[in-house]
């Protein structure tokens, strides 16, 4: 498998080169985030409160780490479209990549191509594979929602396919 290299952060020129259906290997700095920190964040911005994280150039991957005795033994993928109604948002405030699993609305796959993100796939079921790949992890807020907390994670060659590229090819529709 011929696999490019996505270091993250990233600027959107980064991200131009991608085309749907290749597979990168991310490098670097990974935030979760599910539905009710997706929320959180998205109610931060409209009363102009102070975010966990900058968001420019970053990357958000849909998921609940599991750990055990402090070590993340799981790290699969949610399914991306109960994020679709806080993405758009995201990818406007300068999100550069979310990561996730199955399609996305037509709202999300607009805000993609209107600002220059992607949209990666993640394999549901490779929990554990996915657990390998995260080097540290550590959380940044809203620690009350448990394994769903925004984390920051540090990940070394994480496999992903480009499944919305900058254009809004989307390996979904061919």
């Amino acid at each position: 498998m011929d696999a490019k290299i996505l270091n993250l952060p990233c600027n959107k020129e980064a991200l131009a080169g991608l085309k749907a259906g290749e597979y990168v290997l991310i490098c670097g700095t990974l935030y979760t985030g599910r539905d009710a920190a997706h929320k959180r964040i998205l109610d931060a911005i409209q009363s102009g409160a102070p975010l966990p994280f900058g968001l420019e150039g970053q990357g958000i991957y849909y998921v609940g780490p599991c750990k055990k005795d402090g070590k993340i033994i799981s790290a699969g993928p949610t399914t991306s479209y109960r994020m679709d109604g806080y993405a758009p948002e995201l990818y406007a405030r300068g999100v550069a990549v979310t990561i996730g699993k199955g399609d996305r609305s037509d709202e999300v796959r607009n805000a993609i191509k209107n600002f220059g993100g992607v949209y990666l796939a993640a394999t549901g079921g490779a929990g554990a594979l996915y657990a390998k790949a995260i080097t540290s992890c550590e959380v940044v807020a809203y620690d009350d929602l448990g394994t769903e907390a925004v984390h920051r994670l540090r990940v070394e060659n994480f496999p992903a396919i480009v499944a919305i590229d900058s254009e809004g090819n989307s390996i979904y529709e061919r």
